[in-house]
């Protein structure tokens, strides 16, 4: 299973960024995918999932701001950031787990993309 996010980068703060993640090699039948976070100096923090039955979840931070969203056809996940504030800031990394259940921390993800960093400025 290969996860490839893409799509980081700087902008202001109430700009908008859209992340994405290729998806390879995956051939469970059900599953739970998603994005974590990381900021400089602190643990790495759930933002949104969805499963294989197409339920989603998000932080309290992301909600309102943030969508994910998938596409089956393309194999990529994607994680729509609007209102971006600088306490955004941080390494953005996509996840998948077979199992649908997406609670847990971040160590009951097995796969995890490389990353892509989001710079929010006021």
């Amino acid at each position: 299973v290969q996860l490839v996010d893409s799509g980081g980068g700087s902008v202001q703060s109430g700009g908008s960024l859209r992340l994405s993640c290729a998806v390879s090699g995956y051939t469970y039948s059900t599953y739970c995918m998603g994005w974590f976070r990381q900021a400089p100096g602190k643990g790495r923090v759930r933002v949104a999932t969805v499963d294989s039955a197409g339920s989603t979840e998000y932080a309290d931070s992301a909600k309102g701001r943030f969508t994910i969203s998938q596409d089956n056809d393309k194999n990529t996940l994607y994680l729509q950031m609007n209102s971006l504030k600088p306490e955004d800031t941080a390494m953005y990394y996509c996840v998948a787990k077979s199992r649908p259940d997406c609670g847990g921390a971040y160590w009951t993800y097995s796969y995890w993309g490389q990353g892509t960093q989001v710079t929010v400025s006021s």
